[in-house]
């Protein structure tokens, strides 16, 4: 079986900022909206958005290439052009990154472009791109 369409929900502190992350800065267009959730086409896929009370903590992460990857974390694959352009994007908005834009694996099986940051409401996101997409299932 596969899905043609990916749904993740992800809970957020407030609508309008992430509108303006989703929709402005990432360029995803928006779909419903309801006055406790807010849906957007994430480069293909179904992304939906509800307010929950979210406390101050610190997320687990494990070390991947010598960095520190947030456990829990979401993004997309993308053209390779594509997302040097969106690290170009970020970079001139001043992001705040986890992990910077660079190649991991560099010259190994699963060589990819990454790039870690989070939303404004602490949901952390990962961009990433293989110049090869067959190595993106390598092992």
């Amino acid at each position: 079986m596969k899905a043609k369409i990916f749904h993740l929900a992800a809970p957020i502190k407030d609508i309008e900022t992430t509108r303006a992350f989703y929709g402005g800065l990432l360029g995803c267009t928006q779909g419903r909206e309801a006055e406790r959730w807010i849906d957007f086409d994430f480069f293909g896929h179904q992304l939906s958005f509800h307010l929950a009370d979210l406390g101050d903590h610190t997320e687990p992460t494990n070390s991947v290439d010598g960095k520190d990857v947030p456990v829990r974390h979401f993004g997309a694959i993308l053209e390779w052009t594509d997302w040097h352009a969106l690290a170009d994007k970020l970079c001139a908005a001043h992001t705040e990154f986890i992990i910077a834009p660079y190649i991991r694996f560099e010259g190994e099986v699963g060589e990819q472009a990454t790039m870690f940051f989070m939303d404004p409401s602490g949901n952390a996101l990962e961009f990433k791109s293989f110049k090869d997409m067959s190595q993106v299932f390598a092992t």
